[in-house]
């Protein structure tokens, strides 16, 4: 399968936590996450243009949080024009933005490389925007168990 996010071609990181070991890869994250993200979980600022064409708008940081919590690595940040960053991940050489798309074709402008780290405790004081990652992580928690129930039934088990 072709992916559009950058990186994509070597996000093959394995998990490192073992509670998401079902999630092989940020590839198969993000495959889970579109259809997750959502307006709830897009940034209050852009929600009004936030739709399915376009799901990953406004969902940078709270992905970029939620799969550091998966595979590891840090989380950096692209200063955009209006002060804030676009967060991406870096696991070793492994470079990939889960929520580049949401940029369409400025995405190829966005240079991932000399950017700083980005911490979830200057990110998270803002109340709604630990409460979005909250709520995805979640949803994403619940969409895996459910799965594994299903996996259960079908097996016998």
């Amino acid at each position: 399968m072709e992916y559009h996010f950058y990186g994509w071609e070597t996000a093959a990181v394995p998990p490192a936590d073992k509670h998401y070991a079902k999630i092989r890869s940020p590839r198969e994250l993000y495959d889970l996450l579109s259809e997750l993200w959502c307006a709830d979980t897009c940034a209050p600022r852009m929600r009004a243009d936030w739709s399915p064409e376009n799901r990953t708008l406004g969902q940078c940081s709270i992905t970029a949080f939620l799969a550091q919590d998966i595979f590891g690595g840090q989380v950096y940040g692209i200063l955009r024009p209006d002060g804030s960053y676009h967060c991406y991940n870096v696991i070793g050489d492994c470079c990939f933005d889960l929520t580049s798309e949401q940029f369409g074709d400025e995405a190829k402008e966005l240079v991932y490389e000399g950017n700083p780290e980005q911490f979830r405790e200057v990110h998270f004081a803002k109340e709604e925007k630990r409460l979005r990652y909250e709520y995805l992580k979640r949803t994403l928690e619940e969409k895996l168990a459910q799965e594994q129930k299903t996996w259960k039934a079908g097996t016998g088990e």
